[in-house]
């Protein structure tokens, strides 16, 4: 895949098709269900896209311009939908305190002045996003484990900065010596 391609963010997975007008199940991977709308389209791989025609948001229906019967349809069943990051900026909002998964993941966790590791990727467990943190080198080589979950939330985050690129947290020692 390009680099292009990698790039992109997995935002929802197609499901199977539905009755016989090409309807397809859709499983939203993303906290912005908003940008599904009639005429949003989507790439499935570097070259193709698809654009929705209808979606129906109570029963998690879409379907696709061009694609108006369920044997059109069911070659989409699994394909991943994606967009780009620059997309996902412009037309999702964020609240005061709130951030893209893809901006926190790369972040150093800092406690005390003492790096603690990299976020490798978010988790959400239940309600609760959890830091899935990569250790320090350093800190593995005293014997700790070589990552652990920190949940992003208060008490636990103090303070983020997602231009430096640094999260300080409170307690992420504990739980790394629990680890």
């Amino acid at each position: 895949m390009s680099k292009q391609f990698n790039k992109l963010l997995h935002i929802a997975t197609i499901g199977k098709s539905v009755g016989l007008k090409g309807d397809m199940k859709l499983h939203i991977k993303s906290d912005f269900p908003e940008q599904f709308k009639k005429g949003a389209s989507f790439f499935i791989n570097e070259k193709e896209s698809l654009t929705i025609s209808d979606i129906n948001h109570e029963r998690a229906l879409v379907r696709f311009l061009g694609y108006s019967s369920p044997e059109d349809a069911k070659k989409f069943t699994n394909k991943h939908l994606y967009t780009t990051i620059e997309r996902t900026r412009d037309e999702c909002h964020l609240e005061d305190g709130e951030y893209f998964w893809f901006d926190i993941e790369g972040c150093t966790v800092v406690e005390d002045g003492e790096v603690l590791g990299v976020v490798e990727e978010i988790d959400r467990i239940s309600i609760t996003n959890y830091l899935s943190v990569k250790t320090d080198e350093k800190l593995v080589n005293k014997g700790f484990a070589k990552s652990f979950l920190i949940p992003f939330n208060k008490p636990f985050r103090v303070h983020t900065d997602i231009d430096k690129k640094v999260i300080t947290v409170s307690g992420g020692m504990d739980i790394l010596e629990a680890s």
